[in-house]
């Protein structure tokens, strides 16, 4: 067993151990251990929807994903899920035909966005693949954890009670039956929400209101950009820190300067760190989902409940045994300093300093 001393979690001072990768204990104990002079000790944090960083995207195969997990466990991220783009069936085919195992975050599954969308609000993914797209295609792809469809797509919402993979809905135009009806079908979540959908109308409550009637998960991006931050309160208020997740929808610019990048094979330039395609159409983000949890506390929520909204409760959705630091649960944490900056981390009780 691997003990940890003088750790900081949830204000506290406390000793914690580590056996065969979960938390075996979290109290003192007299043993000796790795002193974490009093650094503060979170979850790992959980990305389920991420495309790229340090120039490298989720679509340029199974190659580049170790080199992202890096990047990932540096900004605090333990699990993450490598987000497609709307593509051929044959190109998300050998995208997703290998998951490999990495040195840094873990990552889970794919997190497939689109091509089973509305191309009137593809947002910045290429319309030629949504289409083209048939939903025989989604045989065809491999370690999928989580995939995002608009619902009017014609045979979606039958098909997700069947899918063996969690459903967000996202990227559409649908009204609110249309949604309930998606949320009844088995569909959990909603993707990036505000953005890519119509707006909340007190007469047309669209994929907003329903996803409130439904009690569904929403994915936030809380970069600053893509929501203001009053808005980012709203969804905070709407749906409490147990169904709000955030997410960093990062693109290659991460990590990186500003410049011209690729996304889903569309020009992406990137300015003061804000992504646009050539008409200006938000197109994901260049922050961290730490990033996003520094920007909610800035924003007035508790520190608490944006940590777990990074954390918990992206577990609770997923199905995942990880998100706390509470015996039994996957040992997938992070030590930070005084600037509240990870200086080390552990996946799957492999621990190092960073």
């Amino acid at each position: 067993m691997k003990i940890y001393k003088n750790a900081v979690i949830n204000g506290a001072t406390v000793d914690f151990g580590v056996e065969n990768g979960r938390f075996a204990f979290v109290g003192p104990t007299d043993q000796p251990g790795e002193d974490l002079q009093g650094r503060e000790v979170i979850p790992g944090l959980i990305d389920i929807h991420s495309h790229g960083c340090v120039g490298r995207d989720a679509m340029d195969g199974a190659a580049v994903l170790n080199e992202m997990s890096r990047f990932y466990l540096r900004n605090g991220v333990t699990a993450w899920y490598p987000t497609t783009m709307s593509a051929p069936a044959d190109v998300l085919a050998a995208v997703t035909a290998q998951l490999p195992a990495c040195d840094g975050a873990a990552p889970l599954g794919f997190h497939v966005e689109g091509p089973f969308i509305d191309p009137a609000h593809k947002g910045a993914q290429a319309e030629a693949p949504i289409r083209a797209a048939r939903l025989a295609d989604a045989a065809l792809w491999h370690h999928v954890g989580l995939m995002t469809v608009a619902p009017e797509f014609p045979g979606v919402t039958k098909a997700i009670s069947g899918w063996p993979f969690r459903v967000c809905l996202g990227h559409t135009g649908c009204d609110y039956e249309t949604a309930l009806a998606a949320f009844s079908a088995g569909a959990v979540c909603v993707t990036h929400l505000f953005n890519a959908m119509p707006a909340l109308h007190h007469r047309a409550p669209g994929l907003i209101g329903a996803a409130v009637q439904a009690g569904a998960y929403v994915q936030v991006i809380a970069d600053g950009l893509h929501l203001h931050p009053a808005t980012v309160l709203l969804a905070y208020r709407l749906f409490g820190p147990d169904r709000m997740i955030l997410i960093s929808d990062s693109m290659r610019a991460a990590g990186l300067n500003d410049g011209t990048y690729d996304l889903g094979g569309q020009t992406v330039t990137v300015r003061a760190g804000k992504a646009t395609l050539a008409d200006g159409t938000l197109a994901g983000s260049t922050a961290t989902v730490l990033a996003c949890v520094k920007n909610c506390i800035a924003f007035g929520i508790p520190k608490a409940d944006a940590l777990r909204m990074a954390t918990a409760t992206p577990a609770a959705m997923m199905g995942l045994n990880k998100g706390a630091i509470a015996p039994g649960k996957d040992a997938d944490f992070v030590v930070m300093d005084h600037t509240f900056t990870p200086v080390a981390a552990a996946v799957g009780g492999r621990f190092a300093w960073l």
